[in-house]
């Protein structure tokens, strides 16, 4: 059993280690509100993006002069995965559900006889990849200095990106990341962006309204591309800033409960054995004076 100085040790670090996770767990909610909120007002301009490319992709995806953006380069045999996880821990399962679903992507790809690439937005999930695929990593981008993600770090990340593409690095590029949908809950999500995915109009959305585009559909889409590429990708970096701070939120408001738990059973095994000892003490003070 530990002695009483050990257990009075213990409970004091605890407790430091309880004031600094309750620290955290303010911190991460102060941010999490400012992140959620640039989430939410991108996800507009995201929406809109995606309609507009809808209206315009569906009708070029057979048309000769259509960008390799759109339709691809006709094979899928190099695919480039973009993992953003955070630069940062201490946030609970957040960067190991992400690269999960990425490293059950490449097991799969690998087990088809494709060539893999990996593109890692955050040093977390380099680390967690590195230990099965490091030779597929190719680069990694740290915003550990940047106190807010912007769009600055979306385009760099996208242009990174498109100049692989057209130095024909790749084929087929997916973006990873966690959707967030409240503190407890983000939804490791995975996007492909190259070829750009048109998304598909609601079966009761009705017929599209015809649109009169100046200059030509296919100068627009070849402008709109990039700049979609660019708003995927900051959109995911967006998620991923509001979810990570959710989820170091929840971490962070269940390891100050556990410390609290364990503060309690060690005053309670403290108080027991300082119970114990001076009954022991008592013990031997009357034995002695009976026997003398």
């Amino acid at each position: 059993m530990a002695s009483l100085k050990e257990l009075r040790n213990r409970i004091a670090s605890v407790k430091a280690t309880q004031k600094i996770t309750k620290a955290m767990q303010m911190v991460a909610a102060s941010k999490l509100r400012r992140a959620q909120e640039a989430a939410e007002a991108a996800r507009p301009y995201a929406e809109r993006m995606d309609s507009v490319m809808a209206n315009l992709g569906g009708s070029m995806l057979s048309s000769a002069g259509a960008s390799p953006l759109l339709i691809g380069t006709g094979s899928e045999q190099v695919h480039l995965l973009v993992v953003a996880t955070a630069d940062r821990g201490l946030c609970g399962g957040f960067n190991s559900s992400i690269a999960r679903i990425a490293r059950l992507k490449v097991q799969d790809l690998l087990a088809d006889g494709k060539t893999v690439k990996i593109l890692c937005v955050g040093r977390k999930g380099r680390d967690i990849l590195k230990r099965q695929f490091a030779d597929l990593i190719i680069d990694t981008f740290e915003f550990t200095d940047v106190r807010r993600i912007g769009y600055a770090q979306a385009e760099t990340v996208s242009k990174r990106v498109l100049d692989m593409f057209e130095a024909g690095e790749f084929d087929v590029a997916t973006v990873f990341y966690s959707a967030f949908q409240n503190v407890v809950t983000q939804i490791p999500t995975e996007q492909q962006i190259i070829p750009a995915s048109i998304p598909e109009r609601p079966a009761d959305a009705g017929e599209p309204v015809p649109y009169e585009y100046e200059p030509a559909e296919t100068e627009i889409m070849n402008d709109l591309l990039p700049r979609s590429l660019t708003t995927q990708v900051f959109r995911a970096l967006l998620e991923n800033a509001a979810s990570e701070q959710g989820a170091r939120m929840s971490a962070m408001d269940n390891a100050t409960r556990n410390a609290g738990d364990m503060i309690d059973k060690l005053t309670l095994t403290y108080n027991r054995s300082r119970q114990a000892q001076i009954t022991k003490e008592l013990i031997e003070i009357i034995s002695g004076a009976e026997a003398v």
